[in-house]
């Protein structure tokens, strides 16, 4: 019989030994590996979440028919009287954005009629947008809004809205000098 060729025990013995070797970095390259995709994972969904509360935010002042509010005092605040765009299916809503200064939280409140400070009669939705605000400002030029925002420990988020005309008001017709002479008693 010819000679077989097979693993001797010395062999099989040292291949289980570099295995050994090599398998503890490889689990701990795999734990990292997850720890990274998590992270990254958790930002992304942060960064997701912040992108949706911008867009909503951008939408209500682009969707609004220019009459805009902003209040700086205790309750830094943006109020749109009539927007379209609603999170809620309300054909004309009033939105108002609010910074909670006791608990520094940027939270949004959609109805259909209601003044701050809220009353109990009315429906409202609240949202909350973000925590630990350290700066909510709006600015507001002729037809330009300027909108500035920073979170404790985040980079600030500034944009812009070109184009949001004031409402036009009406215009009250003037009595023609006829009607006036139509009051007039006769002599």
């Amino acid at each position: 019989m010819k000679g077989k060729k097979a693993f001797t025990l010395i062999e099989v013995l040292i291949s289980i030994m570099l295995v050994g070797l090599i398998l503890p970095p490889l689990y701990k390259l795999i734990n990292l590996m997850n720890d990274s995709n998590a992270q990254i994972f958790s930002y992304v969904k942060k960064q997701s979440i912040t992108s949706k509360i911008i867009d909503t935010l951008y939408l209500d002042i682009l969707s609004s028919d220019g009459n805009i509010s902003i209040v700086k005092n205790d309750f830094t605040r943006l109020c749109i009287n009539h927007t379209n765009n609603s999170l809620y299916g309300l054909h004309q809503s009033k939105v108002c954005w609010v910074v909670l200064k006791d608990k520094h939280k940027l939270i949004r409140t959609e109805g259909s009629n209601y003044n701050l400070p809220l009353n109990l009669d009315k429906t409202i939705y609240i949202d909350n947008a973000f925590e630990h605000m350290e700066l909510f400002d709006i600015y507001r030029s002729k037809s330009d809004i300027l909108v500035l925002l920073k979170r404790k420990s985040q980079e600030p988020i500034t944009f812009a809205i070109y184009g949001v005309q004031h409402p036009s008001k009406k215009k009250k017709k003037k009595k023609k000098q006829n009607d006036n002479k139509k009051a007039r008693k006769p002599k």
